[in-house]
């Protein structure tokens, strides 16, 4: 296949591009390097199969020659950027997506869209099914990525219905491995930052609101499955194990010997209290389920959140922990 991947020097959008030129397709990504980095796809500048286009998706774009897929991953995605690019993720989650599904219509190329378990906002139902149509503050401080994401998938949908364009969605929960930033105001990073960086280890609230963290490697998996089936409703990823906060805070601790104390500050707005994935559908679908434990996966992120601390604690202004603001959002 010929795909596109808009978002593709993001986190998740670059692991993307990795995966598929690894089996053999052709990726070409977009982005605009608004909150993707060109460090994470410069290993690919000179693979076979690769091709990199600048671009901001909330303008019209296009693509020359064959297209097979069209994977949507532009968007803000961490509670850093979104707060402080609100009109802009806005714009990406509505003229951005829909651009990309122009292109997908203009190519007849399958449609893959990311949305995320914040639809589910803070949820009053536990474990989150796909059936579930969520709990969310329309005007509240984490709105403008909520509720971006939830128009993406009704425009997903509306193109599907009228226009026939042939779409799949994943719902992603919280994802974790190399390329995430120390700055971008989740806790995982900020933990693994504070922890390395010999500080303390903030936690807004009490700690006890739980997250069920999904190792990179799986989901990207679990998105190539599903771009390669039948199923065009939503679709859970993301790992079904729970954890709290303060859990996560102490594993990280002991990962990283690390003298490091958690304090507590006051609980942030609308943060959920409860998140995890009902992944049966997944299951069921996709024959997907995570298979890199926790353990496993913070090991093998370990390294990777070293390097990142060491070349902040060398002066590299790009490599800031996070500033404050509104604090760790998870």
């Amino acid at each position: 296949m010929r795909v596109v991947i808009t978002g593709g020097a993001g986190f998740i959008g670059s692991h993307l591009c990795d995966l598929f030129l690894s089996r053999g397709h052709q990726v070409v990504a977009v982005d605009s390097f608004l909150t993707g980095s060109p460090a994470n796809i410069a290993h690919l500048s000179k693979t076979k199969g690769f091709r990199f286009i600048r671009q901001d998706i909330t303008r019209p774009f296009s693509v020359p020659g064959k297209v097979d897929a069209v994977l949507n991953f532009a968007s803000p995605a961490s509670p850093e950027d979104y707060v402080r690019l609100q009109v802009e993720t806005l714009r990406v989650g509505s003229a951005g997506t829909e651009n990309a599904l122009l292109l997908a219509a203009k190519k007849k190329a399958r449609f893959l869209h990311a949305s995320t378990s914040e639809v589910y906002g803070d949820p009053l139902e536990h474990p989150q099914r796909e059936s579930y149509w969520g709990h969310v503050n329309p005007i509240g401080p984490r709105s403008m990525y909520d509720e971006a994401k939830r128009f993406s998938e009704a425009l997903v949908m509306a193109y599907r219905r009228t226009r026939g364009v042939d779409t799949r969605m994943v719902r992603i929960f919280n994802t974790y491995g190399p390329r995430m930033r120390l700055n971008d105001g989740r806790a995982l990073p900020q933990f693994f930052g504070q922890a390395l960086g010999g500080r303390d280890i903030t936690i807004y609230g009490d700690g006890k609101q739980t997250r069920s963290f999904c190792y990179v490697s799986d989901l990207i998996d679990g998105i190539y499955r599903l771009l390669q089936s039948d199923e065009r409703e939503p679709v859970n990823l993301g790992n079904p194990v729970e954890i709290t906060i303060l859990r996560l805070a102490e594993e990280i601790i002991a990962l990283t010997k690390s003298k490091s104390r958690v304090v507590n500050r006051p609980a942030l707005v609308d943060d959920p209290k409860q998140r995890r994935p009902d992944i049966s559908k997944a299951k069921q679908v996709l024959d997907w389920e995570p298979r890199v434990s926790r353990a496993e996966g913070l090991k093998l992120t370990l390294p990777y959140f070293r390097e990142q601390v060491a070349r902040t604690k060398r002066g590299n202004p790009a490599l800031r922990f996070a500033r404050s603001g509104p604090g760790v959002r998870t």
